[in-house]
């Protein structure tokens, strides 16, 4: 994972709640018919691959055709801990260009008294890629809504 010139990384979070199980969140994410459905798709992209060897060290790829080209996200899994705790690096590029550089996304959930859960997103990324801070937000908030979706909440 690079750093920028010895600066902290930029820390983003999202929180999101669930009527679903621990469980059911947390299996989407690893799960790649559920995962092609929600993981850096968009409204208008066709989805094309998603290969996910979920295990500590094993890879995935998420590959979705879009107006600029194809979007290729690669993550390297760090942490799977069923249903607490995933964390994965993660990089992205379009078509030809080079992925970014990797980045780090952690995963917490937790269970709700009475049922459901939370899930909190947190995404460290290089300094130098603050100028996508609101952008990749919006996306992963755009994400934990359509999971939200297809796990049964309305």
């Amino acid at each position: 994972m690079s750093r920028d010139s010895g600066r902290p990384p930029l820390s983003l979070t999202v929180t999101r709640d669930y009527a679903a199980s621990a469980e059911r969140v947390f299996d989407a994410w690893l799960d790649p018919d559920m995962a092609r459905r929600f993981l850096f798709a968009t409204s208008d992209g066709e989805m094309l691959q998603v290969q996910i060897d979920a295990r500590v060290g094993g890879d995935a790829l998420i590959v979705e055709r879009r107006a600029q080209g194809d979007a290729r996200h690669r993550m390297r899994f760090e942490v799977i801990d069923r249903p607490r705790r995933l964390v994965f690096l993660f990089a992205a590029g379009i078509d030809g260009e080079a992925d970014a550089d990797w980045s780090r996304v952690a995963i917490d959930i937790v269970s709700r008294d009475g049922g459901g859960c939370t899930l909190t997103l947190h995404h460290e990324l290089d300094p130098a890629w603050s100028d996508w801070a609101d952008r990749t937000r919006a996306g992963w908030t755009m994400m934990l809504d359509t999971l939200a979706t297809l796990t049964g909440d309305s």
